[in-house]
């Protein structure tokens, strides 16, 4: 399976996400699965690549020009898809992965959860979006999602379309 990771290319985080996504770059080397992600050399990006590569995985980076311009493209990239802009990304993203996970991000990251949420809402596919919910992560949008829904905003189940889980044990039960 290709899962297509969205996380933080910065640094300065909680160094227990580094931890975790070690963890889950892991997990996937050693279940077979293809990691799909950014590409970028920083943070929980790279960390990811690392892990992945390190237990004999294989990687899958949608790199903007501009980064590879910039030299922030990850060593740890197998195969390296280069795009024109961050929509072309999510594209190729879609395209490539057969599930997405969200580990700990900003506006980049929410960004891509709510790209594949809302085409899956409208019928372009029917892919699985889990919110890693590492160390509570994403409880404030969790919370800000059940709002909208509550306030009508959402038609049916915000559920449906992302999923939630605390632990990569309860990733791997949903696929």
């Amino acid at each position: 399976m290709k899962i297509c990771v969205f996380c933080s290319a910065n640094q300065q985080i909680d160094p227990a996400f580094f931890a975790l996504t070690e963890e889950l770059g892991t997990w996937a080397a050693e279940n077979g699965h293809t990691v799909v992600y950014g590409g970028v050399n920083q943070g929980l990006m790279e960390c990811l690549g690392k892990a992945t590569k390190a237990h004999g995985g294989r990687t899958i980076g949608i790199v903007p020009m501009i980064v590879e311009k910039s030299g922030r493209i990850s060593d740890y990239v197998d195969i390296d898809i280069p795009c024109d802009n961050l929509s072309d990304r999510k594209q190729l993203m879609m395209d490539q992965a057969d599930v997405f996970i969200a580990l700990p991000g900003g506006i980049g990251t929410i960004d891509e959860v709510f790209t594949v949420a809302a085409s899956a809402t409208i019928g372009y596919h029917d892919k699985l979006v889990i919110l890693y919910n590492m160390k509570g992560f994403w409880d404030s949008l969790i919370a800000m999602l059940d709002d909208l829904q509550a306030k009508g905003m959402i038609r049916g189940d915000w559920q449906d379309y992302i999923k939630t889980a605390d632990s990569i044990e309860e990733i791997s039960r949903m696929f």
